[in-house]
C-alpha cells in the first residue's frame, strides 16, 4: 500500500535543485510513517508514503523518488529485499532506519544498495540532516563527473566515472552507489592515504568521530569486492588504495587490515540528542 503526502507538480531540476526533492519513506509503523513524512513535508520535500516492501517497490516504480528511507522491518518482504529490487530498477540514496544494531546487519544492508542508516530511536534531526547529506552527495557526483577525467586507472581496477562501472583485471564489479563513490575518493589519489574526516566529507558530505562506523562498514563492504587487500588502511589515520599487486595478482595488505568499528552510529554536527 502506497500513499501520496505532499502535491505538488513533478520535480523538474535535480535533487538539491529549484524543485522540490521528492522522498519516499518506507515504514509500516503508521505512527513514525506520519511522523516522519510531517517533519519532511515541513523542511521543504515532497513525500510519498509506503507501509509495507511490494508497496515500497511500487512508490519507488510510480514516483521516481530523489531518495527513500527504508525501514530493514516490513510486511510483505524486507528492507534488504526492497533494496535490491530498487537498485535493479533504478539506482536511488537510501537510507535505512533500523532497529537493529549489530554490525552483521549493517553490512547486509549496506552490501545490497544502503547508502547510510540511522538506528531507531532516532532523532528527528538527525535524519533531515542525513537526507539532506545524501542529496548533496548526488549533486556532488555528478558535478565531479563533468569536471575530472571520465576513466581512473589504479594498477589493474580501472573506474568508469561517467558510466559508473568498475573493472578488475577487466572483470566488471557491481558497486552500490555509495561504494563507487567511496572508491572514486581513493582512485583519485591511488597510493596516497586519505584521511577518514576527508572521505567523510567527501563522499557523505559531513564529518564527525561517530561516523567511523559508517565508513568502516562500507570499507568492508568495498574490499569484499574488489579484493581485500586493495584499500590499505593507516591507522589513525585513514585509507589508501593499493595499486602495486603481488606476483599472484592479490593487491598489497589484507582483509584484516581494518580500524575498530565504534559502537554507536554518528552524530552530526550541531545535532541535540
Amino acid at each position: 500500500m502506497t500513499q501520496g503526502y505532499a502535491a505538488g507538480s513533478p520535480r523538474s531540476a535535480g535533487p538539491t535543485g529549484s524543485a522540490r526533492p521528492t522522498l519516499l519513506v518506507v515504514e509500516d509503523d503508521q505512527t513514525i510513517n506520519q511522523a516522519l513524512t510531517d517533519r519532511l513535508v515541513a523542511e521543504g520535500f515532497r513525500v510519498v508514503q509506503a507501509f509495507d516492501g511490494p508497496g515500497a517497490v511500487s512508490a519507488h516504480e510510480q514516483h521516481a523518488p530523489d531518495l527513500v528511507l527504508l525501514d530493514l522491518m516490513l510486511p510483505g518482504f524486507d528492507g534488504l529485499e526492497v533494496c535490491r529490487r530498487i537498485h535493479a530498477a533504478r539506482p536511488v540514496p537510501v537510507l535505512m532506519l533500523t532497529a537493529r544494531a549489530d554490525e552483521t546487519d549493517l553490512l547486509v544492508g549496506l552490501g545490497v544498495g544502503a547508502d547510510d542508516y540511522v538506528t531507531k530511536p532516532f532523532r528527528m534531526r538527525e535524519v533531515v540532516a542525513r537526507v539532506r547529506a545524501l542529496l548533496r552527495r548526488v549533486d556532488r557526483a555528478r558535478e565531479m563527473s563533468a569536471e575530472h577525467p571520465p576513466v581512473l586507472v589504479a594498477g589493474d581496477l580501472t573506474v568508469d566515472r561517467g558510466a559508473r562501472r568498475v573493472a578488475v583485471r577487466g572483470s566488471e564489479v557491481h558497486l552500490t552507489p555509495l561504494e563507487f563513490d567511496l572508491l572514486l575518493a581513493l582512485a583519485g589519489e591511488p597510493g596516497s592515504v586519505r584521511a577518514r574526516d576527508a572521505l567523510m566529507r567527501e563522499v557523505w558530505g559531513w564529518a564527525d568521530a561517530g561516523g567511523t562506523r559508517t565508513l568502516d562498514s562500507h570499507v568492508k563492504s568495498l574490499r569484499a569486492k574488489i579484493g581485500a587487500g586493495r584499500v590499505r588502511t593507516v591507522h589513525g589515520v585513514g585509507y589508501a588504495l593499493e595499486t602495486r599487486p603481488f606476483a599472484d595478482g592479490s593487491p598489497r595488505g589484507g582483509a584484516e587490515d581494518t580500524e575498530p568499528v565504534t559502537s554507536s552510529p554518528a552524530t552530526l554536527p550541531g545535532e541535540d540528542r
